[in-house]
């Protein structure tokens, strides 16, 4: 069995990567230490029994990780391959033990990087061809096996290895990559667009995200946040003293405050709380109803200010569901993230759902979705 996990992330965040699996897998009793290259968006996650790696994949949801975009149990490490026959020198390398669901032919998320993409998509097809002929691969249309990554340092190494599809991304490298809409005033846009891919279940945002919804955007100018609430056919506060964009403002769905969002609050909220009993017996107000169904916050400032600014509007049941930024500071990255998280969830209590990742359109700042999960039945 394999001693390791190789695990990516975005590049110059290998450190935070690799403190949050070791730490991840400490509270499950296995130990190990992380390796990298730094700027490669690349981390190693070592561990001490055969096991182990294993174990992590089975028992961490990738879901709940912030920094890891894609992970996979390392097989074989870095395999030589020669210039002619490469395809037989991978095929060697993984043995016949396994059958694959499906093949991931990656690289790394650097400048260098891209120019692999070409040789790995003329590799690709023969390398399919080959695994079919050594009954590696399953029958087309099997999405629930385990998948095999092919990690391409350059075309003369891989790593190889693989990962299960109940506990990996769907996207190539963990990325997911979306067109900027041209009517959007900024590039801020795609962050929300990718934290509704993200965060909403793809059978509930017909529900959940969806118009003649009410929402809020706190930090709104120009309005790149406020497109994508827009364009859902949400009807928006949008909360900034700088100028929103005349295009939003034309589509008589955005009324605009010009003050600080950190000091706006809904008008006259009418708040109806019900008590709900968890499964441990636990009793916990709940929001029957609520004039917000969206708060989304994109503020430039301190993450204690914006974790904050997210237990008040949960607590006092503003909102149905938020998604916030939270800047990252310049070090202690990962344990500012993991202590403001625990913060969260702590002051909002268990009938909220409190995930963060940080996302591919995301920079220095993780982005962090809650929502209430304890509701009336036939609520929204």
């Amino acid at each position: 069995m394999s001693s390791s996990i190789t695990l990516y992330c975005r590049p110059g965040y290998e450190k935070e990567c690799g403190a949050e699996i070791q730490d991840r897998a400490a509270s499950i009793d296995i130990f190990g230490y992380f390796t990298f290259d730094k700027n490669q968006g690349l981390v190693t996650f070592n561990v001490y029994q055969a096991d182990d790696a294993e174990r992590v994949i089975q028992k961490v949801r990738l879901s709940s990780l912030v920094f890891t975009r894609q992970w996979f149990v390392t097989l074989a490490s870095q395999v030589a391959l020669p210039d002619y026959n490469r395809v037989e020198a991978i095929i060697e390398a993984l043995g016949s033990e396994w059958q694959y669901a499906d093949l991931r032919m990656e690289m790394p998320d650097t400048n260098e990087g891209k120019e692999l993409s070409k040789f790995c998509r003329k590799l690709a097809v023969p390398l399919r061809q080959a695994m079919r002929q050594h009954n590696m691969l399953t029958k087309k249309g099997d999405t629930d096996g385990a998948i095999l990554h092919a990690y391409f340092h350059s075309g003369k190494e891989v790593t190889l290895g693989y990962s299960y599809a109940n506990n990996s991304s769907e996207h190539a490298m963990g990325i997911m990559r979306l067109k900027f809409p041209n009517q959007s005033p900024s590039r801020s846009t795609l962050k929300l667009d990718e934290a509704f891919l993200t965060f909403v279940e793809k059978d509930e945002r017909d529900t959940r995200v969806t118009s003649g919804m009410k929402a809020v955007d706190l930090g709104a100018s120009p309005g790149g946040w406020t497109y994508q609430l827009v364009r859902r056919g949400m009807m928006v506060s949008s909360v900034d003293n700088g100028p929103m964009a005349e295009s939003l403002m034309e589509t008589g769905q955005v009324k605009h405050f010009q003050m600080d969002g950190y000091k706006f609050t809904p008008n006259k909220p009418q708040i109806h709380w019900l008590e709900k009993k968890l499964s441990n017996g636990q009793m916990v107000p709940v929001p029957d109803q609520t004039p917000i169904d969206w708060m989304v916050c994109d503020i430039i400032d301190k993450p204690q200010r914006s974790a904050k600014l997210i237990i008040d509007w949960m607590q006092k049941g503003w909102c149905r569901e938020c998604i916030v930024n939270l800047k990252l500071p310049m070090s202690k990255k990962f344990e500012t993230i993991k202590e403001l998280l625990a913060k969260i969830r702590e002051e909002i209590g268990d009938f909220c759902k409190v995930q963060a990742k940080h996302l591919y359109y995301d920079r220095d700042e993780i982005t962090v979705h809650v929502r209430y999960v304890v509701k009336r039945e036939n609520n929204r």
